[in-house]
């Protein structure tokens, strides 16, 4: 078994004192968790001091004192729903796409400055590329992982980036910040993003952006095919066709502007 590496123990307490309030029924006081947990009256009160601050916790203005889960629990436990059926309708959509254009098709999200494919279909031909889901890569090295950078707000961007190498995967990798954000710009008026043997020297791909409900980008289509059927003409077509599944994704997630 793989070492996991050591436990954080203050994470770990606060982690306990959450999940307590998965099994009560009611709100919880400062005694209630000392005694259920069995941890100094002190600790109670900075963990559960901290966790409100972060609103992970409220406190409850009828019973001074007393806490429930705050509004950061039902967004992360909402975020996680959302990924899970974007995650069964991408594989779908996906495979549709796949069976139009007979090429490797992925679906994959952003996570910090990686990106995590959470739906892959592959092609039928002997030479294909070879990839799966749940797999993590660079964003900055990958065609929907720039669609999604170009995707985030300037300042957000800015964040994720400052003070952040950009490791190259082949020799066409972009590892200058500057090109890298020369290419996102691109990237944002055309719409589409392109990606030439950046992540694997065999292999360009072509990736669209997936929009949820409310008109985010929360995911990238990307169609992936090796360098011998790889030509302009290609790259336009899968374009056209990355932008049409992309658009079917959005739309089954409840979006309903332009894509």
């Amino acid at each position: 078994m793989a070492d996991m590496g050591r436990l954080v123990p203050a994470v770990t307490r606060a982690l306990d004192v959450l999940e307590l309030f998965l099994e009560s029924e009611g709100p919880l006081s400062a005694p209630d968790v000392t005694r259920r947990l069995q941890l100094p009256r002190t600790t109670v009160h900075e963990l559960l001091t901290t966790l409100a601050a972060r609103s992970y916790l409220a406190p409850v203005p009828e019973q001074p004192g007393r806490y429930r889960l705050g509004v950061r629990t039902h967004q992360l436990g909402s975020r996680y729903a959302e990924q899970l059926d974007l995650a069964a309708e991408g594989q779908q959509v996906a495979r549709e796409v796949a069976e139009t254009c007979d090429e490797t098709v992925h679906v994959a999200i952003l996570e910090d400055t990686d990106v995590i494919y959470i739906a892959k279909v592959d092609s039928t031909h002997a030479v294909r590329m070879v990839s799966a889901a749940g797999r993590r890569l660079p964003a900055h090295c990958t065609s929907v992982g720039k669609m999604l950078l170009a995707a985030l707000p300037e300042a957000e961007l800015d964040a994720r980036l400052e003070g952040r190498e950009l490791p190259a995967m082949t020799p066409d990798s972009i590892t200058d910040p500057a090109a890298l954000r020369a290419a996102l710009a691109e990237i944002r008026a055309r719409g589409t993003a392109v990606e030439h043997r950046e992540s694997n020297p065999d292999v360009s791909c072509v990736a669209a952006p997936v929009r949820d409900g409310t008109g985010r980008v929360v995911a990238a289509l990307s169609i992936s095919v090796p360098m011998i059927r790889w030509s302009g003409e290609r790259e336009s077509e899968l374009a056209e066709l990355a932008q049409k599944g992309a658009g079917d994704l959005s739309v089954r997630l409840g979006h309903r502007g332009a894509w």
